[in-house]
């Protein structure tokens, strides 16, 4: 299945000289999408010992390599593939760029955070636009895309497609293939690879059998507000231990965390985060995989409208000391826009949390999203009253 994220990097280049950070997840298909708009393309990736060698002897070396300087009809993208592992990269990006800006495309794609190293080097500030790619959604399936940050007019998503992407994942591999024997296998792998090798890569952490217990016990916990003194009992490590591995699992897209928002919120709490998997299927609680299901769609929706300059949008939840709680809230330029309470059934009656909570922020929105719900073709963001909406509808309007 073609992947919108591939409009996304063909129309970066129409429109910027900037190079492109790509990142996200292992196996989330990064590579495959930044190749798939490439017609005359250049491919170097750090792994590789033999694109490692030129590499570290700097960016004439590695253009002589790619012929960047031989005339060509159009100019050749140029993929650097897991770069940040250099200690080097952010020089040697600055060098690259600064040389042959004007005769390639420069796509820098990496399965951590492209902000998140700082060795050494000179800032890049102003020579990249980045873009966090996520595993497949609702909307995505359908092929939605938009200028705006919701499409007004909703589609209804094909119920088996849905169906596979609650129980598979968003993953290309296990999504495609839709094979529980083969779900099983790929999500063992690919925990074994993040724990074992991406966290040795980027880290200095050797307790690894313990980082993989802490990585098994989060499926657990999403969807729930960290107790780090009930994971520093089961894990054996100090608090500071554990707060500093769970960091270094966001870095490599293996959960993320979704704090609270106390703004004008009486009573709020102000510290305790909430944690959630890039990969829902490995939840086995069906109401915390449909919590965490609704959450990876929000999270994909804020950061695709940050990223594409739609304004600086942040992804948080509510809950007061009276313990009344909405799970979700959507801020756009640090003003609260949408809230989102996550029902499973649709027979449910409206949270009285959603009035309350829409009339302290003035969000503009406030919904009860029901996954079980059958789609209704109406555009829901024309509510601005508290309203029970189906899942079908409400994630066909997301990116």
């Amino acid at each position: 299945m073609k992947r919108l994220y591939e409009s996304i990097f063909k129309d970066h280049f129409k429109q910027n000289n900037q190079m492109a950070f790509v990142s996200g997840p292992r196996q989330v298909g990064k590579t495959t999408a930044a190749q798939a708009f490439v017609k005359n393309g250049r491919y170097v990736n750090w792994d590789r010992q033999e694109d490692r060698m030129v590499l570290t002897k700097g960016p004439n070396r590695i253009a002589e390599k790619l012929e960047i300087e031989r005339l060509t009809r159009t100019n050749p993208t140029v993929i650097f593939d897991e770069l940040h592992k250099y200690s080097k990269w952010k020089s040697f990006l600055k060098g690259f760029y600064d040389a042959y800006k004007n005769r390639c495309h420069i796509v820098v794609t990496g399965s951590a955070r492209l902000d998140t190293f700082k060795r050494g080097g000179d800032s890049l500030l102003g020579r990249y636009f980045s873009y966090r790619m996520h595993p497949f959604t609702v909307g995505e399936t359908l092929n939605q895309n938009t200028s705006t940050e919701v499409l007004h007019n909703p589609k209804k998503p094909d119920k088996l497609t849905m169906e596979q992407l609650y129980r598979f994942g968003g993953f290309p591999d296990p999504f495609s293939k839709a094979n529980t024997r083969h779900h099983t296998r790929w999500t063992r792998t690919r925990r074994e690879l993040l724990v074992r090798e991406d966290v040795r890569d980027i880290s200095n952490i050797h307790e690894i059998d313990q980082m993989e217990v802490l990585a098994n016990m989060l499926d657990f916990e999403a969807g729930g507000m960290l107790n780090y003194t009930h994971l520093t009992n089961d894990v054996n490590v100090s608090v500071e231990t554990i707060q500093r591995w769970i960091t270094t699992l966001e870095s490599l897209y293996y959960c993320f965390l979704i704090k609270p928002w106390f703004k004008n919120v009486r009573k709020s709490l102000r510290k305790q985060p909430k944690v959630y998997l890039w990969d829902w299927s490995v939840i086995q609680d069906v109401g915390k995989r449909v919590e965490n299901f609704i959450a990876s769609h929000l999270l994909k929706a804020v950061h695709y409208w940050t990223d594409m300059g739609f304004g600086n949008y942040g992804l948080h939840y509510l809950r007061d000391k009276l313990k009344r709680e909405v799970d979700f809230l959507v801020v756009k330029d640090g003003v609260p826009w949408l809230l989102v309470e996550v029902k499973k059934s649709a027979t449910q009656s409206l949270s009285p949390n959603l009035s309350y909570f829409q009339r302290v922020t003035g969000a503009q929105h406030a919904f009860q999203v029901t996954f079980e719900g059958d789609y209704v073709d109406r555009d829901c963001f024309e509510e601005t009253r508290p309203t029970i909406v189906p899942a079908a509808t409400f994630l066909s309007q997301l990116f």
